[in-house]
């Protein structure tokens, strides 16, 4: 007889008979609405029918100013992705292709608008890489109608024109450049021909200015591996969907890792092929210390510490490219059990052959250089490195760089563009003081944050869905930009500012036109690639493979921990990533795909662990949960959470088996730093990385 599973929401429908489940079983709201918050005449609100949109109202969003700009009309320029209008047509939704580069998310899109105005996002088909849209790019449209967003130029907190604006900086930059000055261009990564053209022209005007790149969540340590071997600072990419066999050491590549945007090719390689009674789909074995959402996807999920996974890489190594596991300096071998699991997935790679792929997502140079090496070993299939991605360019020694010379006062000047370093450096407060130090200070930004608190000059710039731009994602394939609203509000883009400063009268839109048409499209349409936001050139990278040494030194730490000993992950949350998007209410109410928790900072541990430890969760007459707080304590300073417990296995035969995993989100009581070496070192953790930056385990 078939037997029937059945799946549980919570763990309170394990206890038999619970009263808070039968009383919010069938209800989603126990408890009324606070009413005094949101209106002081109850009854008014009362006889009013109030739905979830007005909720928007409250959290400071409108479409008053979207409602003028979207009278205007298209934007000249644009081609919108079906049929281009003589006019708005009240009630047929336009199409236009686009792309959205913010730091941290990169992808090929396609926006649908309304009346002139864009109201959903949606993904490019047309794409062959990058079309995929996760939850932040989807929420990315509500942040164009934030009522917080800047509406014009400031300086020292007051409006300005951008006149006045112009004026006042380009006399301070000629003067900090006739005194040979240090000044800082400091951006997100911008992979943009065209935008790193203006750069150039711009520092060649200024040539006293260095432009330093600051990924917010860095991924330094796998773009060193890459350069280090290949030569230029990238990612290698990856199809899933070509792999028989897929072995991932923490690498959560359904989510974040690399840039994302692998879930469907590796959905494509999970469903069942084959004929005559014999079916086949690809096998996923996943190596992790946290519970991640590919983690819960795998056929098979093995539990391990840090330290357990660099030594699973390095024997994995060792047995496909026949090398002596005497030349990995400092590491042990694996304890017995984990060994013949590993034993047996060797087995497996090397059956599968080609058609396997090793990836991971520890941030540690030697360890990504040998999953590079172990798949051009196999000559995988699903690796891919003649196109390689190149969505991330931030170096860590020279982020270290610019931060001593702010504190120690060499640098005279800093310009900021689409990061926020006062709020996710570990030394956060005292940049913002150091800044108002400096000679010259701008920050381009949408809103007002951290860093601009402390900056002289703020100039406003656009949405993402309001400016032009084009991109090089992935080598050779190249995307555009299109505005498919007028602008809001008194912005300008910060490659049309650098022009102006620059001495130079052209816009920015010309600036792509004309590069394109020189340097990409060379006689092929412009006005088609616009309309497909996607241009594929015949461009391959050619990676000329520099001499290895095989001589890996990786420390090991577990010799310096003991039984009571506490590692700390920390992971970028799925909906909130970098926090960029931290006030955007659509993510706030995102429920976390692992833990279904939102709107806050929790500490994860094993339900085993939160019994050892008294630690407790439980649920509230109004059906919430409520529960413990943990505080974690180091060098005189300490952050106090929730406590989440997570069911599901563990690495109980470890010695080292208490692992406390910290879940990143924003919008909480703490200033929480978006980086894994961030807020550990804020907090006074010593990494047990040798150099420390981007390592994510540390202890106590």
């Amino acid at each position: 007889m078939k037997k029937i599973k059945k799946y549980w929401k919570s763990s309170e429908e394990l206890k038999k008979g619970s009263k808070i489940l039968n009383e919010f079983k069938n209800k989603e709201f126990i408890q009324k609405l606070p009413e005094d918050i949101f209106n002081t005449n109850k009854q008014a609100l009362e006889d009013s029918s109030t739905n979830r949109r007005d909720f928007l109202k409250y959290v400071g969003f409108s479409t008053a100013a979207a409602s003028i700009a979207a009278c205007e009309g298209p934007v000249i320029n644009s081609v919108p992705y079906v049929v281009q209008p003589d006019e708005i047509i009240p009630g047929n939704a336009n199409y236009y292709a686009s792309s959205i580069a913010d730091g941290y998310d990169y992808r090929n899109i396609l926006v649908k608008t309304r009346e002139g105005r864009p109201i959903k996002i949606m993904q490019n088909k047309d794409a062959i890489s990058l079309g995929e849209c996760n939850a932040r790019v989807l929420a990315s449209v509500l942040s164009l109608y934030d009522s917080k967003r800047l509406k014009g130029p400031k300086v020292n907190g007051m409006d300005v024109d951008w006149d006045d604006f112009d004026q006042k900086i380009v006399s301070k930059l000629k003067s900090l450049s006739e005194q040979d000055k240090r000044v800082v261009l400091l951006t997100h990564t911008i992979p943009s021909p065209t935008t790193q053209k203006i750069i150039n022209k711009f520092i060649s005007k200024f040539p006293n200015i260095k432009h330093v790149v600051y990924d917010s969540i860095s991924s330094s340590e796998t773009l060193d591996a890459f350069e280090s071997l290949f030569g230029i600072r990238a990612f290698a990419d990856y199809d899933f969907s070509k792999a028989e066999t897929i072995v991932s050491i923490d690498s959560d590549f359904l989510g974040d890792w690399q840039g994302g945007g692998y879930e469907g090719g590796y959905s494509k390689g999970r469903v069942p092929k084959g004929s005559k009674g014999k079916s086949s789909m690809s096998y996923h074995i996943q190596f992790e210390s946290n519970m991640s959402l590919t983690g819960a996807n795998a056929d098979k999920r093995i539990p391990c510490r840090q330290e357990t996974l660099k030594k699973i890489v390095s024997q994995i190594h060792s047995k496909i490219l026949d090398r002596d596991f005497n030349n990995y300096k400092g590491l042990s071998e694996l304890d017995e059990k984990i060994n013949s699991i590993v034993s047996d997935v060797i087995k497996r790679i090397k059956k599968s052959g080609k058609k396997s792929i090793v990836v991971s997502g520890i941030q540690n140079v030697e360890i990504q250089k040998m999953i590079l090496e172990i798949n051009q070993k196999l000559s995988s299939d699903a690796f891919d490195i003649e196109n390689p991605r190149i969505i991330n360019q931030g170096k860590n020694s020279d982020v270290k760089d610019l931060v001593d010379g702010i504190l120690d006062g060499s640098i005279k000047g800093i310009l900021t563009f689409g990061i926020d370093p006062g709020y996710t450096l570990p030394i956060g407060v005292d940049f913002v003081k150091a800044l108002q130090k400096v000679d010259l200070s701008v920050v381009f930004s949408m809103k007002e944050n951290e860093t601009s608190a402390g900056a002289e000059y703020i100039a406003a710039v656009p949405h993402y869905l309001e400016s032009w731009g084009d991109y090089e994602f992935k080598f050779g394939h190249y995307s555009l930009a299109q505005p498919t609203i007028q602008p809001l509000f008194n912005t300008r883009q910060f490659q049309d500012i650098l022009l102006k400063w620059s001495g130079d009268n052209s816009l920015y839109y010309s600036e792509i036109k004309k590069n394109w048409n020189e340097n990409i499209l060379k006689g092929k349409s412009w006005n088609k690639s616009l309309h497909d936001g996607v241009y594929i050139s015949n461009k391959k990278f050619n990676p000329k493979r520099n001499k290895t040494d095989y001589k890996y030194s990786l420390y090991n730490s577990a010799s310096s921990l003991n039984d009571n000993s506490i590692d700390l992950v920390l992971y970028p949350k799925i909906g909130m990533g970098d926090g960029n998007q931290a006030n955007n209410p659509w993510l706030q109410e995102f429920p976390d795909p692992i833990t279904r928790t939102t709107w806050d900072n929790y500490l994860t541990v094993s339900v085993k662990d939160a019994k050892k430890f008294g630690f407790k969760n439980f649920n509230v007459a109004n059906g919430g949960l409520n529960g413990s707080y943990a505080k974690i304590e180091a060098a005189g300073k300490e952050i106090i959470v929730p406590i989440c417990p997570r069911w599901g296995k563990r690495e109980t035969d470890h010695p080292l088996l208490r692992v406390w995993e910290y879940t990143i989100a924003s919008f909480s009581d703490y200033k929480v730093e978006f980086s894994r070496w961030n807020f550990c070192k804020s907090l006074g953790f010593n990494s047990k990385e040798k150099g420390g930056l981007g390592e994510i385990i540390y202890s106590k």
